[in-house]
């Protein structure tokens, strides 16, 4: 993932809205293509279901437009502002710590949450889940919690947003270790060469965040099956 440095110029505190909203569109969208494109390979008979075209087609773009983009959209703009907010002078006087605690539990709000109100209003609109919005809430649970196995559609969706997650988790850990340079966390981060150090922890955070979800969504699941 690129780092902070070639990222602060498409997105800043200083930025224009309609800027910042385009830019996030734009990471969004190039997040999803190569992952969905792997899970359409992944997935047996898939590719060629859907290059016949028709309903099928019609209902995989569907999904991805009305689902996945607002899911992937909506978290990485949460986590592009945080980003900027750690690199900003006056944003940085809030403990970054702090805000990648804020950015994993409205991630995993976010993508519970909006999946579930996707799913209420697709088997109003499109008619999914044979137009019973009940079963629609009831699959969000069993859905998510095979999500960060990319079991399922859901699994794109959620890897998308590596994109954000990341360098939002190394600029904030970097930034504590400039801090705190006598800080355990800032050893850490130092006992390894270049962005070695913060990269690792910043996927063990986005590993924290992947149980966290599959531990709420089977947590949900579970509950709704009583």
């Amino acid at each position: 993932m690129a780092p902070w440095s070639a990222m602060k110029q498409y997105f800043a505190v200083d930025m224009s809205a309609g800027r910042f909203l385009r830019n996030t569109l734009a990471f969004s969208v190039l997040s999803l293509m190569p992952l969905l494109l792997l899970y359409v390979g992944l997935t047996p008979g898939f590719a060629g279901h859907l290059l016949e075209g028709g309903p099928a087609l019609w209902r995989f773009l569907r999904q991805v437009v009305t689902n996945g983009l607002p899911v992937v959209f909506t978290i990485n703009y949460l986590s592009f502002f945080l980003l900027a907010l750690v690199r900003d002078s006056e944003g940085a006087k809030n403990a970054p710590l702090r805000l990648i605690i804020t950015d994993l539990l409205a991630r995993l709000a976010i993508f519970i949450l909006l999946h579930a109100a996707i799913y209420f209003v697709s088997a109003g609109w499109f008619g999914s889940f044979g137009g019973d919005r009940m079963t629609a809430l009831r699959v969000v649970g069993p859905t998510l919690s095979r999500s960060a196995l990319f079991e399922n559609i859901s699994g794109v969706y959620l890897y998308a947003t590596l994109i954000s997650a990341l360098p939002l988790y190394i600029a904030a850990m970097e930034q504590t270790a400039r801090e705190r340079p006598t800080s355990h966390l800032a050893k850490l981060i130092r006992s390894l060469p270049g962005r070695i150090g913060a990269a690792l922890i910043a996927l063990v955070l986005f590993g924290v965040f992947l149980l966290a979800l599959s531990a709420a969504a089977w947590s949900i699941a579970t509950l709704q099956g009583r």
